[in-house]
């Protein structure tokens, strides 16, 4: 048996050791801990697919995101701190959304999120980061359970109940269209909710949906839909996916001598729809989506001449929302006057500033009421037709 005094140094030995071990894990000041450091650099997550089937997205988004921190640190960063943008690729693979999340939170403390284009990732993302406390900003994910996620899951475009509203009423009063037919993916958060707002009004209206047929996503054949749509006699498809499948199932519509009007959502917006389905096979076709690099405006015509410079390539929609969350972040930022969590929260749902994709003013649901524009291909090049105002 010890004796007492043994037993008292050892306790006291135990303390000291206990006292020394917490201040070397504590995080200085400087450190980049997790929301609330005064000094050192404001880091900031994004994730992107950067890879894989959505990879067009995903690259065009980060693309403007980098612009806007290009020009963020051109100014002398936020607050008199440096930025950092740290990205990950979550290879439009399931899942790994969620992983990257969790990294930023517990590796890199990150200050704010910024991702994702497809709806589905970020439904993915949203739940870790709201139950951290850090903001995270979706570009371009229209599907409106996105922020319904939390009041720290933020968006910076319009949702889709307002997309499929105004795809029914530009197929009803431009197209004249009266009998649809919809070939959606099943697999697809985005395609199921926009075909739903779609359907709704236009019957609302008047309209028929003559036949409802469905594909997966990375499908390649659609010939057997096609056929049964060919068959139910529309006067138009609303094909409300990605661009992956939706340039196929144009194609292949074409080839079965489909020549009605096809129509669908944001998703189209990619340079590889073209490539996929060909500029003839995209006559008669239409898209909504957020911006056109054509819109005569001079915070449109800053952007796309800094973009070409620096890509040597036209932006398209993805890219100019990309731009615009980073760019929000930034001005809430400044806003806080702080990276404290709840502050940059709050300054964020008080988001009214204008962009390269018009003004984006944040509703109480923290989504942004604004306009969108509808775009046609003619001579195998997209062709801005026209803005449609919330």
């Amino acid at each position: 048996m010890k004796s007492p005094a043994f037993a008292r140094r050892r306790q006291f030995i135990a303390l000291v050791a206990v006292g020394l071990a917490l201040a070397g894990c504590k995080p200085s000041a400087d450190s980049g801990k997790t929301g609330d450091s005064s000094t050192g650099p404001i880091v900031v997550g994004e994730f992107a697919s950067l890879h894989g089937s959505e990879a067009a997205f995903g690259q065009s988004s980060h693309k403007g995101t980098e612009l806007a921190f290009d020009k963020i640190k051109a100014t002398g960063g936020l607050l008199g701190r440096e930025v950092k943008l740290i990205v990950e690729d979550n290879q439009s693979k399931a899942g790994e959304s969620v992983t990257i999340a969790k990294k930023f939170l517990s590796r890199d403390h990150v200050v704010a999120v910024l991702g994702e284009v497809a709806s589905g990732r970020s439904l993915e993302a949203g739940p870790i980061c709201q139950a951290a406390g850090i903001p995270m900003i979706s570009p371009s994910s229209t599907n409106p359970k996105v922020t319904e996620v939390g009041d720290h899951v933020f968006r910076v475009c319009f949702t889709d109940p307002f997309q499929g509203k105004l795809l029914s009423d530009f197929a009803w009063k431009t197209l004249k269209v009266r009998k649809v037919a919809i070939l959606s993916d099943t697999a697809s958060a985005y395609s199921v909710g926009l075909a739903e707002f779609f359907k709704q009004p236009f019957v609302a209206a008047g309209g028929e949906v003559v036949l409802e047929v469905k594909y997966a996503s990375r499908d390649k054949d659609f010939k057997a839909q096609l056929t049964a749509i060919k068959a139910s006699s529309p006067d138009g498809i609303c094909v409300p996916g990605y661009y992956t499948e939706v340039g196929l199932i144009v194609k292949q519509a074409r080839e079965l001598g489909l020549t009605i009007p096809i129509f669908g959502g944001d998703g189209w917006e990619a340079p590889q729809l073209i490539e996929i389905a060909g500029g003839d096979a995209l006559k008669n076709t239409y898209y909504s989506t957020h911006f056109s690099p054509s819109q005569d405006s001079p915070a449109v015509k800053e952007f796309v001449a800094a973009f070409k410079a620096k890509y040597n390539e036209v932006p398209d929609a993805m890219a100019a929302l990309g731009y615009d969350s980073a760019m929000a972040l930034a001005e809430a930022i400044k806003k806080a006057g702080t990276t404290d969590p709840a502050k940059l929260t709050a300054a964020l749902a008080a988001t009214d500033f204008t962009g390269v994709t018009g003004r984006t003013k944040l509703d109480a649901q923290r989504n942004a009421t604004k306009p969108a524009v509808i775009i046609t291909v003619e001579n195998g090049q997209f062709k801005f037709l026209q803005t449609v105002e919330p």
